[in-house]
C-alpha cells in the first residue's frame, strides 16, 4: 500500500510516499470497466532497491520486470503452474517487482504480471476500486492459463496487490484455479497509519475526503473499511487454496502489524522477525529485502526452497530513498 502524496503531520512520519506509474509501452485489457489495466511489455532490468525500481518505472513507462510477461515460456513437470503477480497501490508490477521476477525465472518459474486498476484521470495504477481491480486481474489470469496452457497457477500479492488477488480468489471464482497465495505486506485486515486513518475515517465525509485527496483503493484498505469486512466474512480463507502472509513487524503502513495475518483455517503466517530476528525491514523494503525474497520463493515451493541467510536489515532501510524519489 503505498500513498502518492505524504500525509501532513503523523502520517509524514510514516513516510508514506508514492511510485508514479506510466502506461506507454503496454498492451491494454479489456471486458472490465470502473479503471483501467494493462500488460507491460518492454523488457527493464534487474533492481536493487525499491528506489531504484520506482525511478526506472517513471522514466520508462511501460516497462515489464525481468524475465515476465514471456507467453512462450514452457511450463515443466517440476514448475507447472506459472506465477502471477501483484503490485502494491500507487504502483506498477516493475516498481514492485524488479528484484523478484529474476530470482523465480532462474529457479525455472514463468513469471507473469498485469498493471492494474488505473483510476479515471490517475497517474499511476492501484488506485481503481478493488474490486474493479480484481476482476481485471482474474481477467489476465484467463489468458495466462490460455496461452500457456496451465491449469492452474501460483499468485504473488504485495501490499494492495494481496487483496486485489485475495478478493480474486475468495469472491471472484478464483479458487478454482489459484494452488498457492502468497501475499507480502498484506493489509488482510488494514492498516491504521498508527490510529490516525481510522481516527479520520470516522469523520463525517471521511470516505469523500480519502478518496478524493488519495485514492478509492487506499480508503479501502483501513481497517474496517466495508470492502474488508466483505473480503473476510464469512472467512478470510476459502477452501482449496494454500495462503500464506508474510509480515513484518516493523511495517510502517499496516498497524497493528497483525493485522497482515490470516485468520482463516490452513492459513501459514510467516513473519520475517521469528525466523530472523535481527531483520528489521520494513513495509517498502519487503519486495526488495534478500530475506523477504527466499521467503517469497519458499513459500511457493517450500519442499525445494530452504529459508534464506539470515543477516542484518536496519530499521528504515530503503525509507529515506523511496520518499526522495517520489518527493524531488
Amino acid at each position: 500500500m503505498v500513498v502518492r502524496r505524504v500525509w501532513s503531520a503523523g502520517l509524514a512520519a510514516l513516510c508514506v510516499a508514492a511510485f508514479t506509474a506510466g502506461v506507454a509501452g503496454a498492451q491494454p485489457l479489456v471486458g472490465v470497466t470502473g479503471s483501467s489495466s494493462s500488460v507491460p511489455v518492454v523488457p527493464g532490468p534487474p533492481a536493487v532497491t525499491h528506489a531504484e525500481a520506482a525511478e526506472y518505472a517513471e522514466n520508462n513507462p511501460g516497462a515489464v520486470p525481468p524475465q515476465t510477461n514471456d507467453f512462450s515460456c514452457v511450463l515443466s513437470p517440476e514448475n507447472p503452474r506459472p506465477v502471477v503477480l501483484a503490485h502494491g497501490t500507487d504502483s506498477n508490477s516493475y516498481s514492485d517487482f524488479a528484484a523478484l521476477t529474476p530470482l523465480l525465472a532462474a529457479s525455472g518459474r514463468c513469471v507473469f504480471a498485469v498493471n492494474y486498476g488505473l483510476a479515471a484521470g490517475a497517474e499511476s495504477y492501484g488506485t481503481g476500486e478493488i474490486r474493479v481491480s480484481a476482476a481485471q486481474f482474474g481477467e489476465f489470469v484467463e489468458r495466462v492459463r490460455a496461452e500457456t496452457g496451465a491449469t492452474e497457477v501460483d499468485v504473488v500479492g504485495y501490499s494492495q496487490g494481496a487483496v486485489v488477488t485475495r478478493y480474486y480468489i475468495n469472491k471472484l471464482g478464483g479458487a478454482q484455479v489459484v494452488d498457492r497465495w502468497v501475499g507480502v505486506a498484506s493489509p488482510s485486515y488494514g492498516g491504521t497509519f498508527y490510529g490516525l486513518a481510522t481516527a479520520i475515517a470516522a469523520l463525517p465525509g471521511a470516505t469523500d475526503f480519502l478518496e478524493g485527496e488519495f485514492s478509492v483503493a487506499l480508503a479501502e484498505q483501513i481497517q474496517g473499511s466495508v470492502l474488508l469486512t466483505e473480503l473476510n466474512a464469512p472467512s478470510d480463507t476459502v477452501p482449496g487454496v494454500q495462503y500464506t502472509t508474510i509480515g513484518t513487524r516493523f511495517d510502517e503502513v499496516i498497524q497493528p502489524a497483525d493485522n497482515v495475518a490470516l485468520r482463516g483455517e490452513g492459513a501459514v503466517n510467516l513473519v520475517v522477525q521469528d525466523l530472523c530476528p535481527q531483520n528489521r525491514t520494513g513495509h517498502f523494503n519487503m519486495v526488495y529485502d534478500e530475506f523477504t525474497l527466499q521467503l517469497i520463493r519458499h513459500a511457493l515451493d517450500p519442499d525445494r526452497v530452504a529459508l534464506g541467510t539470515c543477516t542484518r536489515v536496519a530499521l528504515g532501510t530503503g525509507i529515506p530513498e523511496v520518499v526522495r524519489q517520489a518527493n524531488f
